[in-house]
């Protein structure tokens, strides 16, 4: 049970809180003069996985011999080089071999014994016995309390615990096993599961300068397990204000558990990063799938020699290449290296973002080390790349712009732009941007979109793909925006004033496609009158819309029977838009002594209009004055309305019922408007009787 509870403890937390916990500086038997410095500190490698891992790196004499000397006279009989502390017996599993317990083991003994049984370096116990509760070095450690020696590796007391510790691991023993039960545990070893990534070798990660999230991350390629497994027992590294001082504090916003792991380990042990390789590097794309790699690598041990770079993505080992390009920059810096240090490779990696990291191969003494910092880079597949962006520079019209290029090829590529979810054309993205010249250089500026489409107003989605030319990849979305279209169709107003019989259409129109007058279609009662041009002076248009002028006005007459008649105007459209109703109006002709009546057309044969009505002039109420016709416009019958009309004379008894309308002619098929026109006699107006539509078979 309670090796369950080990592990559930394990995988929530372990590290102590560390922030403004500080150790002393190097012990007087050592030369002050030696010291580190913080420029030195790589948080990708605080410790060889060889100098960690070996679980023989001291033996139990050593060990006591050691621990005699840091911690010098002890004032009571608990210090760890006099006292004697308890140890369970633990079984073999994934992690550990066997290790026999005792109730009265030195410290050395119990350090030496789960050292070789977990294959931990007890150096590497002896340096968190420091870190941790200062038990090695110093006054605490020439007098420990019980509640000190009780957390002696600050293992399952979490920084959530506000220094708490689970007190199942509680003891010398139990401290110093568990916790390097759990290193091992770090590493997933066979017989466990996946379950430590978040810091695994091999790729960039993310580790938080401190507890208080609000400091920040720094992104670090951990290059080893051993690396990993102290990020995990202490998630932080240090802040560059920690380096700065490496002896002392940084600010509120430093960490120290790793950064004095690091200054303990290599002022105790002499391991330090002063013989690894250095340099720095650089990446960009350089065509499909592929990157250019630059920069340069020396060795501290033999700057003549060449550095063998080995070249990660995204964790992963592409290769290793010597850094044996021409640097004169490199060899001006430091006399007698030489100048074939730089790097120059291409490396595949395919498409998408990558983090390219590259690691140093050792010469002499010191060990592998990442070489400059790691750089991320965007790497277009074979699929077309680029941007888009829209805008509606005028009523009913969408500019398209931005640019594209098919990786494959330095020629121009084509578009297409979808509005609302229709194609609505294809172009070729050839307009010169030498700002993606600049950026792609292999490729040329002759990759830019400029097209227009037009669109009615109102806000659309335009998205544009830009389509593959040559080799792999298909096409490739680049982008979808919204942009709000102002409307392109006709707008304006209309009116209607009476004159005796008389009804006349005022008003104006303006279409935003053209300055050209536009056609106006005009329905009396819901008959089409036709169509007339809206090209009246009205200098309070031009005045109001300069840029159109003032040929827009509305002015058109008709000559009505008695009663309320509906009139209404409706604006043609030109370019983008719709037609636009610009509204109607009732005009109601009085009493007076112009012709009235009616009619009515219909087709009662194929090639044939009937038309049928009745009409009187006050004026001459016996005669049967004349009706004219026209279809479409176009006079096609005249004669007297002289046709019986019983149903008006009873109506009209002084006039008679010689008034109806009979005509009869040929027109062709289809749908046509046919007019009568009563022709007045005396005083008075000729009258339109009115319009009707008719289809003719």
């Amino acid at each position: 049970m309670k090796k369950l509870i080990a592990v559930a403890a394990s995988v929530l937390a372990v590290a102590s809180v560390l922030v403004g916990f500080q150790i002393t500086g190097p012990t007087a038997s050592q030369d002050s003069a030696s010291a580190l410095s913080g420029s030195q500190f790589d948080p990708g490698n605080i410790i060889p996985d060889s100098e960690f891992y070996n679980g023989g790196g001291m033996s139990e004499t050593a060990i006591q011999t050691f621990l005699n000397a840091q911690v010098g006279t002890c004032a009571s009989s608990s210090c760890l080089n006099v006292g004697r502390y308890s140890l369970n017996s633990h079984g073999a599993d994934a992690m550990c071999n066997a290790v026999a317990g005792g109730t009265s083991l030195s410290a050395a003994q119990i350090i030496a014994r789960v050292g070789a049984a977990c294959g931990i370096n007890p150096k590497v116990i002896l340096v968190t016995l420091q870190k941790e509760q200062t038990l090695v070095n110093g006054g605490t450690a020439r007098n420990p309390s019980a509640a000190v020696l009780a957390r002696a590796m600050g293992y399952a007391c979490p920084d959530s615990a506000n220094g708490g510790c689970d007190p199942a691991y509680s003891g010398v023993g139990n401290q110093v096993f568990w916790a390097s039960w759990q290193w091992k545990r770090y590493g997933n070893p066979a017989g466990t599961s996946n379950y430590f990534t978040w810091f695994g070798p091999g790729a960039n990660r993310n580790v938080q300068y401190s507890p208080n999230a609000a400091c920040g991350t720094k992104s670090v390629y951990i290059q080893n397990k051993a690396t990993a497994a102290l990020y995990y027992y202490t998630p932080y590294t240090p802040n560059q204000a920690a380096l700065n001082n490496l002896y002392g504090t940084g600010d509120g916003c430093s960490a120290y558990g790793n950064r004095n792991f690091w200054r303990l380990y290599n002022d105790w042990f002499g391991v330090s990063t002063a013989d690894n390789p250095f340099g720095g590097i650089d990446a960009k794309q350089y065509g499909p799938g592929y990157v250019q790699v630059g920069g340069w690598a020396l060795d501290p041990n033999n700057k003549a020699a060449t550095v063998q770079v080995q070249w990660y993505s995204d964790g992963k080992l592409l290769g290793t290449l010597p850094a044996n390009a021409s640097r004169p920059d490199v060899g001006r810096a430091y006399p007698g290296a030489g100048n074939n240090h730089g790097i120059l490779n291409t490396l595949t990696v395919g498409g998408g973002t990558h983090s390219i990291c590259a690691v140093g191969v050792n010469i002499g003494s010191g060990s592998n080390a990442q070489i400059g910092q790691c750089v991320t880079v965007a790497v277009s597949t074979g699929s077309p790349i680029g941007g888009m962006d829209v805008s509606s520079p005028s009523a009913g019209t969408i500019a398209v712009g931005g640019w594209t290029i098919d990786p494959d090829t330095a020629a121009s590529i084509s578009v297409d732009v979808y509005v609302d979810g229709r194609n609505r054309g294809r172009s070729v993205a050839n307009a010169s941007r030498p700002d993606v010249g600049r950026v792609y250089a292999n490729y040329g500026n002759a990759h830019g979109i400029a097209t227009t489409v037009s669109a009615s107003a109102g806000t659309h989605q335009v998205c544009v793909y830009g389509l593959n030319a040559t080799g792999p990849g298909g096409s490739t979305n680049l982008g979808c925006r919204s942009v709000t279209v102002a409307d392109a169709s006709p707008f304006g107003g209309m009116d209607v004033t009476t004159s005796g019989s008389t009804a006349t259409v005022n008003g104006w129109t303006i279409d935003p496609d053209t300055t050209a007058p536009v056609q106006i279609a005009l329905t009396v009662d819901g008959v089409a009158m036709g169509t007339s041009t809206a090209n009246a002076t009205r200098g309070d248009i031009g005045r109001v819309y300069p840029k159109y002028g003032a040929k827009h006005g509305i002015n058109v007459s008709y000559d009505l029977r008695q009663g309320a008649h509906t009139i209404c105007v409706t604006a043609k459209n030109v370019g983008g838009g719709s037609d636009t109703a610009l509204g109607c109006d009732t005009a109601t002709i009085a009493a007076n002594s112009s012709p009235f009546g009616g009619m009515d057309a219909s087709s009662p044969a194929a090639g044939r209009v009937q038309v049928n009505g009745w009409t009187i002039d006050p004026d001459q109420q016996k005669t049967a004055i004349r009706v004219d016709t026209y279809l479409d416009g176009v006079g096609v019958a005249s004669g007297p309305a002289n046709a019986a009309r019983a149903d008006v004379g009873r109506i009209y008894p002084a006039a008679g019922s010689a008034h109806g309308i009979n005509q009869s002619f040929a027109a062709r098929a289809g749908s046509h408007t046919v007019c009568s026109y009563a022709i007045n006699v005396g005083a008075g107006k000729n009258v339109l009787l009115g319009c009707q539509a008719v289809t003719v078979g």
